[in-house]
C-alpha cells in the first residue's frame, strides 16, 4: 500500500483547516472584580497570580503602586481601599504580564524570575533569553 509523494502532499493540503481559530496559546485570565461599598475586591487573585506563575505579593505590590492604594491579601482575594473599574484592573493585569510574565524575545509565558545579587531577570525556559527587568 506504498502511495506517492504528490498522492499523500495533496491529501495533507485538503485536511489542513481553512482558518485557524486563534493563534494564542496564552492570555491573562480575566479577573472576578467586585465592589463593596468603598472597597474592590478581586476575588480569584490568588488564581490569577498561580496562573501567571508569580508570587501573589509581587503581583499585590505592583498593583498597589499602579493604583495608588492600599491593599490587603487574605489569602486568596485581595482588596484594594476605593473603588476601581474591573477593565482598568484586567489592564493592569496585561501590563504586568507583559513586564514580569511574558519573554520580550519569543513572546511566550515560559519565564522564571532569577535573582543576581541586587538585580532581578526574567529567564525564558523556552528561547533560553535573559532580560532585566530591575529590582523586584
Amino acid at each position: 500500500m506504498e502511495k506517492d509523494y504528490k498522492t499523500m502532499l495533496d491529501r495533507a493540503y485538503r485536511e489542513i483547516p481553512e482558518q485557524v481559530e486563534s493563534y494564542e496559546r496564552w492570555t491573562v485570565p480575566r479577573p472576578d472584580v467586585r465592589s463593596v461599598g468603598r472597597r474592590t475586591v478581586i476575588m480569584d487573585f490568588k488564581d490569577i497570580a498561580d496562573y501567571l506563575g508569580r508570587d501573589p505579593e509581587h503581583l499585590l505590590k505592583f498593583l498597589s503602586g499602579e493604583m495608588a492604594t492600599l491593599p490587603r491579601f487574605d489569602g486568596t482575594r485581595a482588596i484594594f481601599q476605593g473603588h476601581f473599574r474591573s477593565d482598568s484592573i484586567r489592564n493592569l493585569l496585561d501590563v504586568y504580564a507583559n513586564k514580569y510574565v511574558v519573554c520580550p524575545v519569543c513572546k511566550r509565558p515560559d519565564t522564571q524570575v532569577v535573582r543576581e545579587r541586587r538585580l532581578f531577570f526574567l529567564q525564558c525556559e523556552a528561547c533560553g533569553a535573559r532580560s532585566s527587568i530591575g529590582e523586584k
